[in-house]
């Protein structure tokens, strides 16, 4: 059997394909195995091997020598297996070649899709191997289209999808445009591999530090943590292996230079480069800036942090709708509570003047009180006389006459179980939706729920700090 287009559309496949000769030839050897079963039967055994020297291909069927013959296709007799070969004995596996199959030009054009079938899979593994180590890259393309409401980017060699989702609020590309992007995964679906491209991700903003900043390239200075709200805001985290070197002067770069080349990639996206520190209480206060901080609490075991600032610094450590302090924990990794001095302040007292509706309960003890998490009359009704005795250095026997009065003036119903509550007390409560790159977790947004009651809390101990009265 003779196919004299086998060689030229090997070479031509290789060629424009890019695909190795060795795995077109194995292509169509698959193919035409395939075509000999259906044609000589499914139950036969059959190999297929491309001659390049005669560029044909060469079927063979494979049958089991038997002194009596009782299914043709599978075996053969050895009286006709000898004038094949004349060592074949009873019980050998001799191939025959099919010198005529006679293929019809319905088995030639199964054979010629099962080619091209194989040849598309053998490119969608090479673009997928390609692409696959690509990942965590910049990647530079042109728009071609959008398809429900995701762009099409054409990377050369293939296409890929930037979600909506994963453009910059504000950013209106047009087919045409040069796009830069962050390669965030790459997946292979039933289509080919489908190659996925973010411009919002917080390493979009690390990997154009990267660019700009040749020391980050070198290794002097490295980035621990990058945090973006995009199209609005981000802070990065940068620290130097050189103390000779200001990581967040370089940054920064002359007169602004390298870090404005990144404002304008990402649509005039403020950015604050914030300096590394492992003190947490100081990488806490340079991720809040410009706030300045009073006191911050650290709870290590809840991965949490207590931070108290003065009035006129509350809606600097907020910021614009909370922005400052979501990209502080973000960056920081900490759930981070914004306390007000003065509307804590307030708290107390009134739980202090709650506490004193009590016989027996002076200014002092409440403040004792008040210091131990005991914020209400109710609080002091369910106390442990013994556990009192220990905070208020007095005698067991006193406590329970404290314990005593406030469970019957409860009772009496003549008093306020409940300091008035105030809702500003803690004006700003923020968790990190993600770790950052501290440990090179994968983030997924979720803003969290505030625990007012556990932030006061751990502001227990604060509160003689601040001399509270």
């Amino acid at each position: 059997m003779n196919f004299s287009e086998l060689g030229r559309v090997i070479e031509t496949l290789g060629k424009d394909r890019g695909i190795d000769r060795a795995i077109i030839v194995k292509a169509i050897e698959q193919a035409f195995l395939v075509t000999a079963r259906k044609k000589f039967g499914i139950q036969g055994e059959y190999e297929t091997r491309y001659n390049e020297a005669d560029d044909d291909i060469e079927i063979y069927q494979y049958k089991n020598v038997v002194e009596t013959v009782r299914d043709a296709i599978v075996e053969i007799s050895l009286n006709d297996a000898k004038e094949l070969d004349e060592d074949v004995e009873v019980g050998d596996q001799l191939g025959i070649k099919i010198e005529n199959p006679n293929f019809t030009r319905v088995d030639v054009q199964t054979a010629r899709q099962i080619i091209f079938q194989k040849v598309r899979d053998a490119e969608r593994e090479i673009l997928f191997s390609e692409f696959k180590h690509k990942e965590g890259d910049l990647v530079t393309g042109i728009a071609r289209r959008y398809e429900r409401g995701n762009i099409i980017v054409d990377l050369g060699k293939a296409d890929a999808v930037l979600s909506r989702r994963e453009i910059i609020p504000g950013e209106n590309f047009k087919p045409g445009d040069r796009i830069q992007a962050y390669l965030t995964d790459v997946v292979m679906t039933n289509r080919g591999p489908e190659i996925r491209l973010s411009r919002t991700s917080p390493l979009f903003l690390v990997k154009l530090f990267e660019m700009e900043v040749p020391e980050i390239q070198e290794g002097t200075i490295e980035i621990k943590s990058a945090a973006r709200e995009p199209g609005q805001r981000a802070k990065i985290a940068v620290t130097s292996v050189d103390r000779e070197i200001d990581p967040v002067g370089a940054c920064v770069g002359m007169k602004g230079s390298r870090v404005q080349n990144i404002v304008n990639e990402l649509q005039g996206e403020k950015i604050d480069i914030v300096k590394y520190s492992d003190d947490v209480d100081s990488f806490a206060r340079a991720a809040l800036a410009p706030s300045e901080i009073s006191n911050i609490q650290i709870n290590g075991e809840e991965n949490s942090m207590d931070v108290v600032v003065d009035e006129d610094q509350l809606s600097l450590a907020i910021g614009r709708r909370g922005q400052n302090v979501r990209l502080a924990a973000m960056l920081t990794g900490f759930k981070i509570n914004i306390i007000s001095k003065s509307k804590l302040q307030e708290r107390v007292n009134k739980s202090v003047a709650n506490l004193i509706q009590i016989d027996g309960v002076t200014d002092a003890i409440a403040q004792v009180l008040v210091q131990n998490g005991f914020m209400a009359v109710g609080d002091l009704a369910a106390a442990d006389a013994s556990e009192l005795a220990v905070l208020l250095a007095m005698s067991t026997d006193e406590c329970a006459k404290l314990v005593s009065a406030a469970t019957d003036a409860i009772a009496a119903g003549n008093i306020q179980l409940q300091p008035s509550e105030d809702e500003d007390l803690v004006s700003a409560s923020a968790v990190p939706a993600y770790k950052g790159l501290l440990e090179n977790n994968e983030r997924e947004e979720d803003e969290g729920e505030s625990k007012f009651s556990e932030a006061e809390k751990r502001l227990r101990e604060e509160l003689a700090a601040f001399k509270i009265k």
